[in-house]
């Protein structure tokens, strides 16, 4: 049990990683928190395939729409398959100012640890929550709210 504490850990870090950088708009140390051949799908549903097509679009953002911001992440749920995968299930939203009291966006980062001993994200899922349509369809169908909302 203690092994496994120690890897959320360390996988709750690369995600402060993710935070930290994010906030200081550094897309090269965003993006080496990610494999050489990660893979990144934006809300908007954009396929970014590797580091490099990750860092310069961060570049980018950072230097325009996202100039300035900063990245809230709230981990709903850590799970570890071996030593060396994890799948985070979590919510997030970009912000400035003040830090928005409901994330927007469920995010799904499968990590890996890299051959350098290190936790990289593998692939990113990044999905924009629509609150209104999900509360409709479980009214609709209740039968699909998931077990954990009833």
């Amino acid at each position: 049990m203690q092994g496994q504490q120690q890897e959320i850990a360390a996988v709750e870090a690369v995600l402060d990683g993710l935070v930290a950088a994010w906030g200081r708009n550094d897309a090269e140390a965003y993006g080496a928190l990610f494999t050489e051949d990660a893979s990144y799908i934006s809300f908007a549903g954009t396929v970014y395939r590797g580091r490099r097509d990750i860092v310069e679009s961060h570049r980018a953002l950072f230097a325009k729409f996202l100039k300035g911001t900063k990245l809230a992440g709230e981990v709903l749920d850590i799970r570890c398959y071996g030593p060396d995968v994890a799948v985070v299930n979590g919510r997030g939203d970009t912000y400035k100012g003040k830090r928005p009291h409901k994330l927007s966006k469920v995010q799904t980062y499968t990590l890996v640890r890299a051959t350098d001993g290190q936790w990289r994200v593998a692939a990113f899922q990044n999905t924009q929550r629509k609150p209104v349509m999900e509360k409709i369809s479980f009214i609709i169908s209740p039968d699909i709210i998931p077990q954990g909302q009833k």
